[in-house]
């Protein structure tokens, strides 16, 4: 891949003569697959090239002493390069730009090597309870993201006791269970505390199961009391929703992308990670249909796919989704191009929604999911229908967008009351 980037044959002569040669050159293979511009390239080699020399000057004679270098390297780089950075922000990126290619290389020269960005902390009382994860997956039959929630949880309370001075989960307490749920309640909303009360008794009862505390401590902690039918879903109006499509800038790859998307979830009402995992084969245009597969409820729906959503998808395909084996529909706009996560594709209609001045309570993906199940409520739709287009799991899901008239009532803020009455 050097060839095709660098045209002069000194320039390929001096970068394969390095003693880092063959890895550079399998570095500029891997950005290239992975989509990075030209201008990448012509950036990260001569980076790449100034550290094999520093290293080598330096007393590295073998590929496992590179890692040693890194540090001295960089902070060289930035008193040379970074004397003119306004702030500490730019210093950073300075940084970064010099660290990043460096151990992009190292991890395709060395399996074992890590780097020094952001670490991955280890699960919460992983020391003193180091079998609680394989019980939630194998006996509970927990799913990655569950997992994901209860060490969010679990790292809470670790935080908590690690402020009290507590180190040993026998020393735990109802009194300090009480104080931490407390003490999380004035922080966090009523559902997550009852997610969060609800976590600490699975893992309480684990302990104790397992002897690792001598009482079972579970059923001291009491969630808040929730009401059934008690919150009002957090849908916006139909004007507010074409305000919010019409701030799409579609001449963009970004905006082909988010346009598309945006329409899946408000035309829908999909889920978030039910558009992270479509793929090319959920697409059946002969029949101009739209399958989604493993939703939440267990089951999979299929829809007509609407000439507008269609219209989206279709130019995305055509101008903006990179060139890939990888089956996902919907990808990163800038490299490498990997598939959008669950939290990426919610994070889309949050932007707009704050773009377009559209205020609402914890924006994202769910606006448009409850935007699209209340305008159908609006068009006296059962709620068996509704709930089987969206995907509930549980008629109770649906029965909320039932005990109001949103329309009627946005009227009435806007001084029409008398007529709605």
């Amino acid at each position: 891949m050097i060839d095709h980037y660098y045209i002069k044959p000194q320039t390929r002569d001096r970068i394969r003569a390095s003693w880092l040669g063959e890895p550079i050159e399998n570095y500029v293979t891997w950005l290239h697959q992975h989509g990075y511009s030209a201008r990448n390239v012509f950036r990260r080699v001569p980076i790449l090239m100034h550290f094999a020399a520093y290293a080598q000057t330096h007393g590295a004679k073998a590929w496992t002493d590179l890692p040693d270098h890194i540090t001295s390297f960089v902070e060289q780089w930035v008193r040379e390069h970074g004397a003119n950075c306004r702030n500490e922000r730019a210093r950073r990126s300075v940084i970064s730009s010099v660290r990043n290619p460096i151990q992009q290389m190292l991890r395709l020269m060395l399996p074992q090597f890590v780097g020094c960005g952001r670490s991955r902390r280890p699960y919460p009382f992983i020391g003193q309870a180091p079998g609680f994860v394989g019980y939630l997956q194998q006996e509970r039959g927990v799913g990655p993201a569950t997992i994901l929630l209860y060490q969010y949880c679990l790292r809470s309370l670790e935080t908590y006791l690690k402020e009290v001075r507590i180190a040993n989960l026998s020393e735990l307490s109802p009194a300090i269970l009480s104080a931490f749920v407390t003490a999380r309640g004035q922080e966090w909303g009523k559902n997550a505390v009852a997610g969060l009360c609800s976590s600490l008794r699975v893992f309480l009862h684990y302990l104790y199961r397992e002897r690792l505390i001598a009482r079972d401590l579970s059923l001291s902690v009491q969630g808040p009391k929730r009401y059934r039918l008690a919150e009002i879903p957090r849908s916006i109006s139909w004007n507010d929703v074409q305000r919010l499509l019409e701030g799409v800038g579609r001449r963009t790859v970004l905006g082909k992308r988010d346009y598309a998307i945006l329409l899946l979830l408000v035309t829908y009402g999909l889920r978030s990670r039910e558009v992270a995992a479509l793929t090319l084969d959920d697409l059946d245009w002969e029949r101009e249909r739209l399958r989604v597969p493993e939703r939440k409820a267990g089951h999979s729906s299929a829809y007509p796919l609407s000439p507008i959503v269609g219209e989206a998808i279709v130019d995305y395909l055509r101008h903006g989704r990179p060139k890939t084996e990888d089956r996902h529909i919907f990808f990163r706009v800038l490299a490498p191009f990997q598939p959008l996560n669950a939290g990426a594709i919610s994070e889309r209609p949050a932007h707009y929604l704050r773009q377009a001045g559209i205020v609402v309570a914890r924006a994202g993906s769910h606006t448009l999911r409850h935007t699209c199940v209340q305008r159908l409520v609006d068009a006296h739709f059962s709620l068996k229908t509704i709930g089987d287009y969206v995907g509930h799991g549980s008629p109770d899901s649906t029965m909320v967008y039932s005990k109001v008239d949103v329309e009627a009532l946005r009227e009435m803020a806007l001084g029409n009351g008398e007529e709605v009455l």
